[in-house]
């Protein structure tokens, strides 16, 4: 099904869409005659003897210099090929596929300057599936994410590589294959191609959408946990959290009681339980979790709007003045991406300390060591725990604000960038580690549960337990972990780990 996108107010659940999925999208064609208005409009200047930057003269500190009108064209291709320099792993389909969308969007605002073919390339190129090559390393996050960008602009040139088909081809080849047209860049077009902070934002919202996954799968291991241990729910209760009146601690608390209701585990110690209180991992998720979450919520917003914002340079205005600025400065998205790192990292360590329970018998109330049946014979989840610990150090260290660390390049003219792109990368590292925290709770808390018995979960943390053993088994005695503990990972980072639970129970992103 392919999505059709109204530049201005492109919905998170859209872009979500197309991460996930890989749904091809293309602008509705009302935007269509805005789009060609603005680029006559280039046209037009590109024409005259008045310098305009960036569509008769050099780029950045070359700003200076004019170029002939009969140079244009040219100027726009050795802009694109100088800038295509970027270093390392390719970025993966689905990024790249969200990257062009977001351009798309940037572009059918009507304020770029370029023509038609550009557009409908862009689309088309979705539509068939051929995806740029661009290297993951070279953006500072100012001027725009200038490197990645031209390896996505190279590719409709017919230059630079793309992946079709399962094949990694020639940019020129890959056109060919899918039964299209490289473009002549005329005035500007190389510019607007290049100036803007698409790649940043697809890269921030990956790290969203992956962190706001794993935040939900937390919070259903973190009630198989709360009843593994025989916590109490009682800290959950709604009086509580409204009292306070942050709206992430309210709904997950309510996505708690909904998980843990119907439980004969916490039925069975309401009454006679010598405990007065849990220790914080356990009785203050709401509080960690939802604070998260607010993050997460406050994040959504931000990159909502960067993603329907135009953000090359220069642009052309309402009144038909074309004006250079710096919207292709990438300061929110830098923001943005630092505070999902926070998140993240919390997300995590708070999962680890309720895995460290889980396996140390002074504070698991009654299960064995390490989860083992038959502890000192086996080690259980013992190295399971180290491994969680090991994650979760991890994300702290890159959990450094990426957004302080400004330098200056391009002969200082641009003397302060955002860092927004590498800050909004890292995030995929620290979202795969905290699946692979939460998926090693999972296995923890479904081992402690099933140590309960004849005692049965809520029904809803039996469908999450059924999820979980459907591809990892009890673990009765020792045996190779490793398999474990990735099938565990991939049923969070999946999502089928949440599809387990009812609707409606678990916080949504956008609230």
């Amino acid at each position: 099904m392919t999505i059709t996108l109204h530049p201005g107010s492109v919905s998170l659940k859209e872009l979500e869409t197309i991460y996930w999925t890989g749904e091809p999208a293309v602008l509705d064609r009302s935007f269509d005659a805005g789009i060609a208005k603005a680029a006559a409009r280039i046209a037009e200047i590109a024409a005259d003897n008045a310098p305009v930057y960036g569509i008769n003269t050099g780029f950045g500190k070359l700003a200076s210099i004019r170029i002939d009108s009969a140079d244009v064209g040219t100027l726009q291709r050795n802009l694109i090929l100088s800038h295509c320099c970027g270093l390392g792993q390719p970025l993966s389909e689905n990024i790249v596929r969200l990257i062009l969308s977001l351009k798309l969007v940037s572009l059918g605002r009507g304020a770029s300057g370029v023509r038609l073919a550009l557009v409908r390339l862009i689309e088309a190129m979705l539509d068939k599936g051929v995806i740029p090559v661009i290297p993951e390393k070279g953006s500072v996050g100012a001027s725009g994410d200038l490197a990645p960008l031209a390896h996505m602009a190279a590719v409709m040139m017919g230059e630079g590589e793309a992946f079709f088909a399962g094949e990694r081809l020639s940019g020129g080849a890959a056109l060919q294959r899918a039964g299209l047209t490289p473009v002549i860049l005329a005035a500007k077009e190389g510019l607007a191609l290049i100036n803007g902070t698409q790649v940043s934002t697809a890269l921030a919202l990956a790290g969203l959408f992956r962190a706001h996954r794993a935040g939900q799968a937390a919070l259903i291991t973190g009630a198989m946990s709360t009843d593994a241990a025989m916590g109490s729910s009682a800290p959950f209760h709604p009086d509580i959290h409204t009292l306070r009146g942050h709206k992430g601690q309210i709904d997950t608390a309510a996505a708690l009681r909904g998980l843990l209701a119907g439980s004969a585990i916490r039925e069975s110690h309401i009454e006679g339980d010598e405990r007065v209180q849990d220790p914080y991992c356990i009785r203050c998720q709401p509080q960690v979790d939802g604070a998260c979450l607010d993050l997460l919520r406050s994040v959504a917003r931000t990159l909502e709007t960067e993603a329907n914002a135009v953000t090359d340079n220069p642009l052309v205005l309402s009144d038909n003045s074309v004006v250079s600025g710096g919207n292709f400065h990438a300061e929110p998205v830098a923001f943005a991406a630092d505070q999902i790192a926070i998140a993240v990292c919390e997300i995590g360590a708070i999962s680890q300390r309720r895995i460290a329970l889980m396996v140390d018998p002074a504070l698991s109330y009654g299960l064995p060591a390490f989860l083992a049946k038959k502890p000192g014979l086996n080690s259980g989840l013992m190295i399971a725990e180290v491994t969680s610990a090991a994650l979760m150090s991890e994300n702290k260290q890159m959990s450094h604000p990426a957004s302080v660390d400004s330098t200056p390049t391009s002969a200082n003219q641009e003397d302060h960038v955002s860092m927004a792109c590498h800050g909004a990368r890292r995030l995929l590292q620290m979202t795969e580690n905290l699946f692979g925290i939460v998926g090693i709770e999972a296995l923890t808390a479904a081992q402690g549960v099933e140590f309960r018995a004849p005692l049965a979960t809520s029904p809803e943390l039996t469908k999450a337990i059924a999820a979980i053993r459907a591809v990892v088994a009890t673990l009765d005695e020792d045996r190779y972990m490793a398999n474990d503990l990735k099938a565990a990972s991939d049923l969070v980072s999946s999502g089928v780990l949440n599809a387990a639970i009812s609707s409606g129970i678990l916080p949504v992103l956008e609230a």
